[in-house]
């Protein structure tokens, strides 16, 4: 569980407007000058998500989203225990959550819900807020909890892929990735971990598919905290992944 005590809202909200309306503006750029191409995106964490959204909208239309995340992202100014937009990203690209966020693009939601596909969050042993969280997520968003990944990763990857498929009337479908996805045991450097996780090997094996669909659009990823790797081994594993995703040639539809 995420904790803390705060007054209701969201933090820092003028200067997260102002972030994403700059990776924007940067990303919608790259998309026009390079039509065609998957652009990777790094960032310290899922809100970047607020500004990754609009361009595709800008500049390509209503995209499909691959959500692979330890926990749902599902909150607002008033159930988040800290008040970070990291908390409610989701809900936000949704149409739940601040005014100022939910109309960044000026179309809400900016993601309809049944566009969406949750992937690796976890659903056992949850406290209670946590499990309230899920709980929130609308009935038509595609989920694929951590229980049903660790079963079969391959099998949960090719599910997700074709959960959106071209007749979803999106013109493709972004990968998003937050590291805490993965078990602690695989991933400590993260900062809320979650045990009931994936892998490395395993989130590999999901996410192949994916990196796979010439619907693939880009991909995404968040929350790596290099304090918590002094040797640099977690950040190479975390590269390892990534270039196991851009260096896939997409297959032909």
């Amino acid at each position: 569980m995420r904790s803390g005590t705060r007054r209701p809202g969201v933090l820092a909200l003028p200067a997260t407007i102002a972030a994403a309306r700059a990776l924007t503006a940067s990303l919608a750029a790259a998309l026009r000058d390079r039509p065609g191409s998957r652009p990777l995106v790094v960032g310290g964490d899922c809100s970047l998500l607020l500004g990754v959204v609009p361009a595709l909208l800008t500049v390509l239309g209503p995209a499909g989203l691959w959500f692979a995340d330890g926990h749902p992202d599902y909150l607002d100014g008033a159930t988040s225990d800290t008040g970070e937009t990291a908390d409610m990203e989701l809900a936000v690209l949704t149409g739940e959550g601040a005014p100022p966020l939910v109309s960044l693009a000026g179309t809400v939601p900016m993601v309809d819900p049944s566009a969406v596909v949750l992937l690796g969050h976890r659903t056992t042993g949850l406290d209670p807020a946590s499990a309230a969280e899920v709980g929130r997520l609308p009935a038509t968003l595609h989920r694929i909890a951590a229980p049903e990944l660790l079963a079969d990763p391959a099998a949960t990857g090719r599910t997700a892929r074709d959960l959106i498929d071209d007749g979803a009337g999106t013109a493709g479908c972004w990968l998003h990735i937050d590291l805490d996805v993965l078990d602690p045991s695989a991933l400590p450097a993260v900062t809320y971990p979650q045990s009931g996780g994936p892998a490395w090997e395993q989130l590999a094996e999901a996410l192949a598919p994916l990196a796979a669909s010439p619907r693939l659009l880009g991909l995404s990823v968040a929350d790596f905290r290099p304090d918590l790797d002094p040797s640099g081994d977690y950040a190479e594993r975390v590269v390892e992944l990534l270039r196991g995703i851009v260096s896939v040639t997409p297959a032909t539809r």
